[in-house]
Order: C-alpha cells, then structure tokens, then sequence
C-alpha cells in the first residue's frame, strides 16, 4: 500500500539506495529512521523475549531461526509494494523480483509458505529488527550504512538509474548535474538513494514522494521536471503513458566515482547462519541460469545480472 502523498522541500534521509562513503553503494538509500529502528527495535526485544535475542554492539551471531523455520514451514518477508521489485497481486500473493527468488530459495531451504508483510520502505529495516517479519525482500539496496544494521545477502542484480521525463524530453535532461546546472525541479521516491545522488549532484530542494507513480503523474502535470528512480522502476511506470517517457539509463556518480546500485536481501545480525545458507541457494541460482529466468519477467536482463558481493559493497 503506498503512503500518502506528502512533499518536503528539505527531507531526512533516503532510501532503497543510499549515501556511499565509498564506492560501493547502494539502491534506495539511506537509513530508514533511526528513531524508528529503536522504538521498533525496544517493542520487538520485549515481544520475543525466549525466541532470540538482539546481537549487543551490532555483533553478528550464527542464530537458529532457520531452524525454527523449517520446524514451522513459513517464513515472513517485508516487502515494500513496489513493483517491479516486490508487491502483493490480484489474489493477495507476494511477487516481484525479490519474492520470486526467494520463494525459489526457501523451499530450496526446506520452508514452503512465503507469507509478505508489506510496510513502507523505510520501515523495511526497522520492521526486520523488530521481527515483524524474518527478511527484507525488497530489491533493497546494500551501502555501507545499511550493513551497519544488517546482514546482506550477496546482490541478485545492478542496476543503472533513469528518469521520469515529460514526452518528448524538452529540456533533454539525462543526468543529475543536467538538473543541477539549469536549475530544474527534480522529484524522487521516499527513502530513495536517488536522493542522496542527485544532492550530490548538486540539486537543490527535491521533492520527495511516495512511489514512482506519484513521481510520473508529477512530472505529467508539470509539478517537477523530472523524477529520478532505478531504471528498471522507471521504464515500467511510463509504459503506455503517452505523457511521459524515460530517458536512457545512466551511472551515477558521488565525487566522481560511481554509485552502484546493487540490491539483495536483509538478515537481522543474529542470523549469520540463515544468511548464508540464503546466499549458498542464491549463487546455485546464478550459476545455473536460473536467477535470470525467475528475474526476467519483471524486466531484468542479462545486463543487470552481477558477481559483486556484499562484502564488497559494504565496504
């Protein structure tokens, strides 16, 4: 379900990608709401008490849900109903880039009901620690300060940016410094890590809003002249719109260096174990092919296809 729509002329902090303190970053960006992520944090260590315990000091720990997932044959995952990457369909059912694989990989792991939780992206983390639901998938970026929080999986695509245009393309906008430069109006999605790109770009006062089809009827009725998401995303939301259209995807940059947008899927630190017997299943996929055939009918290609690892983006 998307939030309502809201617009902050200065926002806090993004999301699915992220600030990059070094070279490999992340998709929909920053943090998630460190107020939240401690309140949530304090109810869900008082609501399991007995079950498992919150790592002290961000420790990482090996963990037995697994275990307990198997025993109970479900496993709950946060997802942030936002097509392409994760989203409920016509009959109530998770799907998306995210869902499918890890659908495929929990009955690899012996766990056959994938029930979702969906919740706004920037309750994905702070509702994972408070174990409202047992992974993130989401197509969550992986930065260095979401790795701080939790454990990543290694990444199932890369992904290029692109924008939201009005037909046409005017004032031929392709990248952030296009918007910085003459000043133009650029809209993002909450949370996004699209947000911290284009402020490092040079872009004053983005307009931050729920989802991309917020974004694209911005850019439609001429409130922004541009909305800046994955390019996946952003392909998908202008399909059969004659008002819009996306430009060609493109690599974004911080201090000259690219911004990699790599997504995967979050682990509470005490989980080590569930981690990596998630990402064991997740490298049989890539090696056989397999990823690409469950990923290709949201609009990933071989080009999105990537061997990074988390180790390597969190830095």
């Amino acid at each position: 379900m998307a939030p309502p729509e809201r617009e902050r002329a200065t926002p806090t902090r993004p999301r699915r990608d992220g600030p990059r303190p070094a070279p490999g970053l992340g998709r929909r960006s920053l943090l998630t709401g460190l107020t939240g992520s401690v309140a949530l944090g304090a109810l869900g260590a008082l609501g399991t008490a007995g079950c498992s315990r919150v790592a002290a000091d961000g420790r990482v720990e090996g963990g037995s849900l697994l275990d307990r997932l198997r025993d109970s044959g479900r496993v709950k995952i946060g997802i942030a109903n936002e097509p392409p990457f994760g989203y409920i369909d016509d009959q109530g059912e998770p799907t998306g880039e995210a869902p499918e694989v890890a659908k495929v990989i929990f009955r690899r792991l012996g766990v056959e009901d994938v029930t979702p939780v969906p919740v706004e992206f920037s309750a994905l983390i702070p509702g994972l620690k408070a174990r409202q639901f047992d992974v993130v998938s989401a197509g969550m970026y992986i930065n260095p300060t979401r790795c701080a929080q939790v454990l990543f999986s290694d990444p199932d695509y890369l992904m290029l940016d692109a924008m939201i245009v009005p037909r046409g393309n005017p004032e031929n906008i392709r990248t952030y410094e296009d918007i910085a430069a003459r000043g133009l109006r650029l809209a993002t999605g909450q949370a996004y890590a699209q947000l911290d790109y284009a402020l490092a770009a040079g872009v004053r006062n983005p307009l931050i809003l729920p989802d991309q089809v917020a974004g694209r009827d911005a850019v439609a009725q001429g409130r922004v002249h541009a909305f800046a998401g994955t390019n996946v995303t952003v392909t998908g939301v202008v399909e059969g719109d004659g008002r819009v259209e996306a430009t060609e995807p493109f690599q974004p940059e911080i201090d000259g260096e690219p911004a990699l947008g790599a997504g995967g899927f979050a682990f509470r630190l005490t989980e080590a174990n569930l981690r990596n017997a998630f990402n064991e299943e997740l490298h049989r996929l890539k090696d056989s092919g397999q990823l690409l055939e469950i990923v290709s009918p949201f609009g990933f290609t071989e080009a999105e296809m990537t061997d990074l690892t988390a180790e390597e983006l969190c830095g």
